[in-house]
């Protein structure tokens, strides 16, 4: 059961000023294909995170009407989550993604691009975290609107950013277009899958602007090429 995430009006003023023009857009202009992003295996980085180191205070639901079992776990650059994956076809309207084809479709996500337009789910690749609570606050973690993230599938990496804020008893969730990349169905009404990703968001990092998508490439590559070296 997909579960629609909440647009925070606090998120939507912690967004900063772009450093670059919002030039990139027309990068993300054609759907996403299914392939491996980087050179970085999805076997290193799964095998970096073997072990967990809650950070997260209890642990989470993957849907309203499972048990309480997924925690966030946490090393010194990264926190990271294995979960399902529910589709979030929130923001900017658009062929895929409308009140038509989602339900629970919500114009508004929590962070907004450069020119102030809502992020779009069928376009870019994000990733969603649950809303502060008791069990987990994310920006005491180093982890805020643009932050660049690696989603695991199988043998397939998907670099994304965080752009969106979800249920704050619900993790497990991402962008129609991270879905569609990571060979996932992407369909709001019944897509998605009930477990098997990894979703690992690099502390202190942000994308300007949120929308760059090769930037959040170049950026997670990197990274990635850290964390998995990291003893």
């Amino acid at each position: 059961m997909r579960v629609q995430s909440l647009t925070l009006a606090a998120a939507s003023a912690a967004l900063l000023a772009p450093t670059t023009p919002p030039t990139v857009e027309h990068a993300a202009r054609t759907e996403p294909v299914v392939r491996r992003e980087g050179a970085v295996e999805a076997a290193d980085l799964l095998a970096r995170v073997r072990t967990c180191e809650p950070v997260s205070h209890g642990s989470y639901r993957s849907d309203d009407d499972t048990a309480a079992t997924i925690p966030v776990c946490g090393t010194r650059d990264a926190v990271f989550w294995k979960a399902d994956m529910d589709i979030d076809c929130d923001g900017r309207p658009g062929s895929r993604c409308n009140r038509r084809t989602d339900p629970l479709f919500s114009d508004t996500t929590a962070f907004q691009q450069s020119d102030g337009r809502y992020l779009s789910a069928e376009l870019l690749p994000y990733v969603v975290v649950p809303a502060p609570s008791q069990i987990w606050d994310y920006r005491e973690h180093g982890v805020r609107g643009g932050a660049v993230a690696a989603v695991v599938y199988g043998d397939r990496v998907q670099y994304a950013v965080v752009g969106d804020v979800g249920p704050g008893h619900v993790i497990g969730e991402a962008s129609y277009a991270t879905a569609k990349a990571l060979g996932i169905r992407p369909d709001p009404r019944g897509g998605g899958t009930p477990s098997g990703v990894t979703y690992i968001v690099f502390r202190n990092t942000q994308v300007k602007p949120i929308e760059d998508h090769a930037a959040a490439v170049a950026t997670g590559e990197r990274l990635a090429r850290l964390f998995v070296q990291e003893k």
